[in-house]
Parts: structure tokens; C-alpha cells; sequence
């Protein structure tokens, strides 16, 4: 026979997460089945359990467990956000960013499916781009996305055209190499490796514009934690880049090559379903043009457990000589 008492903390800080950790409930448990409650202090009331208990059979399954030693749950899908939102070049992360998340909602005993579709209105430019994001057993994820990049009146003055539209396809895949984002050990992120092929639809504007080629590879590393006591989720990312505008105006030049880059995020949980935050992303200026990094503040917000929106106010800095690009970010991604 076995026992154990577990009591709940009357004290305990918010978190977004709560009703996974208050599976803490005060109880006596015998012989693994729960049986009467513990005696408790007068005014402290129990919460429910938000998991449901799992029968015999599935709890002798190897279950990760949290750093206090509760189980994740055997079935099911992720709990929500943490399959991250959809970044612009169609991997999950944040608007910006790219993190160490896998796409979908499935654990790691399910293929997750993910499409998103992306707005940005910038004073001189549009951005609309598009995709689907394929995630194998939490371990693997593929991505494919189409951007297309108005340049409205600019592109009369640029003299490329009225209304002018780059197009550039990105094929990405990540694999998760080590940790888990929200359970193991809180110093051990969960860490992607990661490629990001490119391929410009405008071959000779670029080149006569000064890149190099009109196609190039992205290799990225990410470290993504969330800190569920704290309601923090943390992300960094490094990526080996010569990308010119992500890709939109080529790739290097006749002087400049791969360099490494820095993405950033943080963000809290105010809830469950929402997540407010900032991302930092610096950038090459391989053609000379006063390439800047970009900033973004956002918000995203679970309406179901399968549909996401995201939006978020973007300053892009210069943008193929055009100063002052700030304007709006909004994103709707559907995940299974």
C-alpha cells in the first residue's frame, strides 16, 4: 500500500496555466486511486482536477512528467499556443521570429496540420503571404509559403512599375533535438534545428538590383522555453542568413555572403487563450540600401482551440530606401 497527501497552495502566484498545475489537489490517494480528501485549512477551497484522472492501464504508460513530478497527459493535444502562431516565412514562432515549436496541435503520437494566412499594411508597401505547416510527432516540422510584396506608388518611383509585386516561395523544415517547451527541467529550452529554403519569382529585378542569385538557404538554431510558474515564454534564435528583405530583393551581393542574425521574443500569458509580447529580428544590408532590423509588439489570441488571430504593431525600419515602415501585423492561422 501507498500513500501520499498532496496539498494545495492557497498562495500560489497566477499563472496562465493554472488549471494544469492545480492537478495538485489535496487529496489522499491508496493504492493509486484516489479516495477521501485530506483535511485542509478552514476557508482554502480545492479546484477540480483540469485533467482528468487516467485509467490504470494508461497511467502505467511512460508519461513525461512536469518538474514537480506531475504526469503530462498520454493523450491529447497541446496545450494552447504552444504550438507557437506562424512566423512570416511560415514556420511556427511569432510574427517575426522563428522558434524551436513544432507546428499543430498534436503531441508526440500525433501529425499536426496548420495553414495561416498573413496581412501586413505598411505606409509604402502590402505584404500578403500564405501557407501550411506539416508536424510530425512534436519532433519534425515542414512548411511551405507564398509572400507577395506590393509596392504600390513606390514602385513608380523605384522605377519597377506602378504596383509592382514581388513573389517568393519558402520551403522550411525543423527538427527538435533536444528539452520540451513547457515540461523537464525549467533551464532546458526546447532547441530546433532548423533550414529555410527561399527562391525569388523575379530572378532578373533582383540581380539587376544587385544580389547575387535569386534563391538561398537559411540555417537557424532556437532555444524556446515557457515557464509556466511565470506565465513567460522566452525564445532566441540564431540564423545563418543572406537573405536581402528575407528574400523578396535576392540573395547576397557581389561583396557580402552569409552572416548570423539574431532573433528574439519574449511574451506573457495574460490567459490560457491570450499572449502578449515582443520580437526583436536583426537583418543583412547586403545591397547597401539601409536595410533595418525590424520590432514588433503583438498579441495573439486562441477564439477556439483550433483557430488563432494575431495581431501586432511592426516597425520595419527602412524598407528598399523608403523610410518610416511602421504599420499593422494580422494573422489568422487554423491548427489541428
Amino acid at each position: 500500500m501507498s500513500c501520499a497527501v498532496l496539498i494545495a497552495d492557497a498562495n500560489a502566484p497566477f499563472i496562465a496555466y493554472r488549471p494544469v498545475l492545480d492537478a495538485r489537489i489535496e487529496q489522499v490517494v491508496v493504492n493509486d486511486e484516489p479516495a477521501v480528501p485530506a483535511m485542509r485549512e478552514p476557508g482554502v477551497k480545492a479546484s477540480p482536477p483540469a485533467i482528468a484522472p487516467l485509467d490504470r492501464a494508461a497511467n502505467r504508460l511512460a508519461a513525461p512528467r512536469l518538474a514537480d513530478g506531475l504526469q503530462r497527459p498520454v493523450r491529447g493535444s497541446k496545450l494552447l499556443l504552444t504550438n507557437g502562431v506562424t512566423t512570416v516565412e511560415g514556420s511556427s514562432g511569432g510574427g517575426l521570429a522563428r522558434w524551436a515549436t513544432i507546428a499543430g496541435r498534436q503531441t508526440g503520437r500525433g501529425v499536426g496540420l496548420s495553414a495561416h494566412v498573413t496581412a501586413i499594411e505598411l505606409p509604402d508597401f502590402g505584404w500578403r503571404s500564405y501557407g501550411a505547416a506539416l508536424g510530425i510527432g512534436d519532433r519534425i516540422e515542414v512548411t511551405i509559403a507564398r509572400a507577395d510584396f506590393d509596392t504600390r506608388d513606390a514602385g513608380a518611383a523605384l522605377g519597377i512599375g506602378q504596383g509592382y509585386t514581388f513573389n517568393l516561395d519558402t520551403y522550411g523544415a525543423k527538427l527538435r533535438i533536444a528539452g520540451d517547451l513547457v515540461y523537464g527541467a525549467a533551464w532546458l529550452p526546447q532547441i530546433a534545428l532548423g533550414i529555410e529554403h527561399k527562391r525569388s519569382r523575379d530572378g532578373a529585378l533582383v540581380r539587376a538590383l544587385g544580389a547575387a542569385d535569386d534563391s538561398g538557404t537559411d540555417i537557424t538554431l532556437s532555444a524556446t522555453k515557457l515557464l509556466l510558474a511565470r506565465s513567460l515564454l522566452a525564445n532566441a534564435t540564431l540564423r545563418y542568413t543572406r537573405a536581402n528583405e528575407l528574400g523578396l530583393l535576392g540573395f547576397g551581393s557581389g561583396t557580402a555572403d552569409h552572416a548570423l542574425q539574431f532573433e528574439g521574443s519574449l511574451g506573457y500569458q495574460l490567459s490560457r487563450r491570450m499572449v502578449v509580447g515582443a520580437e526583436y529580428r536583426t537583418k543583412p544590408d547586403n545591397l547597401g540600401l539601409g536595410e533595418d532590423d525590424w520590432i514588433d509588439l503583438f498579441a495573439a489570441y486562441a477564439l477556439t482551440d483550433h483557430l488563432t488571430m494575431t495581431a501586432a504593431y511592426v516597425d520595419l525600419g527602412a524598407v528598399a530606401t523608403f523610410s518610416g515602415q511602421r504599420g499593422g501585423f494580422v494573422s489568422a492561422q487554423v491548427a489541428f
